[in-house]
């Protein structure tokens, strides 16, 4: 046992928060003091909320977003804009994107971005699917690219831009490829840009131009 802790129980905890991203052993040794007051049952929840979260939790068969089934609520919903594929990198840009209030349409989320500094290539992300979706449905008339302002964004634009070519340069499909207006700043994430900003730079939306 660390002689640090006078309960092994408690060592082992404060190990466990510390793991997260962004705790501390300091905060972790907080967060575990509260969970200790807290009442059986609260901390019963707890725990049972994140035990379902890690085995029940699912992705979108359809948009890859995080789903309680195997289509997300916003895939299934009559009320969005079916014409609308709004690209985005991870789940925290869709919570981005959706608490603007701006946007009615879909999403595909990619689980990243080409990055060849981290090894991860076209194959690590959902660009096929993206492709195989928008090739296969006529009711979608334009792709919104809504990747972060950074070199590893660009890139992956450029990439989609031209695995789409086939189907852009169809003048009978009129399909339509856009970014966000530069409102963003250079190596801005969606994620932590402000509502207001994002909103913005999504209405004010540009062709793309690789």
């Amino acid at each position: 046992m660390d002689q640090q802790y006078s309960s092994a129980l408690l060592g082992r905890a404060v190990d466990e928060f510390a793991k997260l991203p962004g705790i501390g052993r300091k905060t972790a040794m907080r967060l575990v003091l509260h969970t200790l007051r807290m009442e059986e049952d609260a901390v019963d929840g707890f725990c049972n909320a994140i035990g379902r979260l890690r085995h029940e939790v699912r992705y979108c068969s359809v948009c890859h977003n995080i789903s309680d089934t195997d289509v997300c609520a916003i895939c299934a919903s009559q009320h969005r804009d079916r014409s609308l594929v709004c690209v985005v990198e991870n789940v925290q840009d869709v919570m981005a994107i959706e608490a603007t209030m701006q946007y009615k349409g879909l999403y595909h989320v990619l689980g990243g971005v080409i990055s060849p500094m981290d090894g991860i290539g076209p194959g690590d992300l959902q660009i096929q699917s993206l492709v195989d979706r928008v090739e296969q449905n006529a009711e979608v008339k334009e792709v919104i690219l809504a990747l972060s302002s950074t070199m590893e964004g660009d890139t992956t634009n450029f990439f989609i831009s031209k695995r789409l070519a086939n189907v852009l340069n169809d003048e009978s499909r009129g399909l339509k490829l856009s970014v966000l207006a530069r409102g963003l700043s250079i190596n801005d994430e969606l994620q932590y840009t402000d509502e207001a900003t994002l909103g913005r730079s999504l209405v004010n939306r540009v062709p793309f131009v690789a």
